[in-house]
């Protein structure tokens, strides 16, 4: 079995940072593809940054040039550090991976953690 166990958020005043944390534990070969999504209320999960193993990122539109998405994988850990924030980065923040087992793929997610910011 493979835990996610996500850390850092809470309530943010706009403009302020934040840095969540997911670390990565369990049985597996090889982390792949780490990532970090967000759903507000209302709305349909969204993918917000994510890199390979190999440290290529990916960001969405609305957090480019704010989050910063990075791993450290001796530590199975990958980061979000978010600045700038305003209260469109309200939501709850899920941590994502994909693993390697044999020759299989598994993707995970963790439980989510509350990121709120007060304008």
């Amino acid at each position: 079995q493979v835990q996610l166990v996500e850390s850092g958020g809470g309530l943010v005043q706009a403009g302020g940072s934040l840095r969540l944390s997911c670390v990565v534990s369990g049985s597996f070969g090889s982390i792949n593809v780490m990532g970090w999504y967000r759903q507000a209320p209302g709305n349909q999960r969204e993918l917000v940054a994510d890199i390979t193993s190999g440290g290529m990122t990916n960001y969405a539109d609305s957090v480019k040039g704010r989050f910063i998405i990075s791993r450290d994988n001796a530590k199975n850990t990958v980061y979000l550090q978010m600045n700038s924030l305003s209260s469109e980065d309200t939501a709850v923040y899920y941590c994502n991976t994909a693993v390697r087992r044999g020759w299989r793929n598994y993707i995970y997610w963790g439980q989510g953690t509350q990121v709120t910011v007060s304008s």
